[in-house]
């Protein structure tokens, strides 16, 4: 970790080999992970108390990371409420050797500030100083009413075995190595089984290795405990010309208890890599059930909400339909 201003924190390390994943280079689920720890360090900082994770904004994947390389992860905050606090997280890697770092994702966390009852309590306000961190609190701002309507577009939607599209059912229980600092599951964590459920769900639709690309709307209902029973269900959605989107839930309970509830719900879009490591094509999905056809009009739907974000745009696929 690196010095830096009061509502920022750097963290510094090599990517080891033991974070490389099934697609050759450091997988989605980990760098969300690296961000979530990042991130957590700056709320604690700021709060001066135990903080949870509450929300993570959309997140694009650009270049991999590769094993061995130095990766450095900037977390600031640029907003606060009056108990969350808005991080913006930037991850860079290079080659240790020397030469310039490159941004490989960037994304808003939110982190709310918690007392020892678990209820939320007010944080010292963050009042930006310069034009840049004015610049990034507007920025944070115009994003709260987007996500809104996204977390209001998602909590509409329901989802049964009526469906036909390609779906996949990961169970296990959580283990005491999955601990965060408060004692519970670590955010970081469960982002990485959405990875790994998503890139199976992805993977047996087209027959090819995936990898995630975005991953948006990642919200905490509430914490899974270490020895709850987890289960991570991912379902296809909707396709563009590469990518998959898949919506995936994490539940949970007590393994004594029949009961799961909802924890953790986001959307990913995996795509599909040829031996070069180059995204491809991928067959069309058609709806067939009427819940097949709400899913597949709800993703557009989330796909034009975020196209109104600061710096979003509609995919091409849709640009090319006239967004119809």
């Amino acid at each position: 970790m690196s010095e830096n201003a009061p509502n920022s924190v750097t963290l510094r390390f090599l990517a080891a080999p033991t974070d490389v994943g099934h697609s050759g280079s450091v997988d989605a689920g980990t760098v969300l992970e690296w961000v979530d720890k990042a991130a957590y360090a700056a709320a604690v900082g700021w709060a001066k108390s135990y903080c949870v994770t509450a929300y993570v904004g959309n997140i694009h994947f650009a270049d991999p990371v590769n094993s061995g390389d130095m990766v450095e992860v900037e977390a600031t905050i640029v907003y606060t409420g009056r108990s969350s606090m808005h991080i913006r997280t930037v991850v860079s890697s290079s080659d240790p050797k020397g030469g310039p770092a490159t941004m490989r994702s960037q994304c808003i966390v939110i982190f709310v500030a918690v007392g020892a009852d678990g209820k939320p309590i007010p944080v010292p306000q963050f009042e930006p100083a310069t034009p840049a961190e004015i610049e990034q609190r507007d920025d944070a701002l115009a994003r709260i009413k987007v996500r809104e309507e996204i977390v209001q577009a998602m909590s509409e939607q329901e989802y049964t075995d009526a469906g036909t599209a390609e779906r996949v059912v990961l169970r296990f229980v959580a283990a005491p190595t999955d601990v965060n600092w408060g004692g519970k599951v670590h955010g970081g964590i469960v982002m990485k089984w959405i990875d790994e459920a998503a890139y199976v769900c992805a993977s047996r639709y087209c027959g090819k290795d995936t990898v995630a690309v975005f991953s948006g709307g990642v919200r905490f209902y509430r914490p899974l405990l270490i020895g709850h029973v987890v289960e991570v269900e991912a379902r296809l959605v909707y396709t563009g010309t590469k990518g998959m989107h898949i919506a995936v839930h994490v539940r949970s309970g007590d393994p004594k208890g029949r009961e799961l509830n909802l924890t953790t719900y986001c959307l990913t879009v995996m795509v599909a890599r040829d031996e070069t490591g180059t995204s491809v094509p991928i067959p069309q999905w058609v709806p067939v059930s009427d819940e097949d056809k709400r899913l597949h009009a709800h993703a557009r739907e989330l796909l034009e909400i975020r196209g109104r974000a600061p710096g979003n745009r509609l995919p091409n696929h849709l640009l090319a339909a006239g967004g119809s």
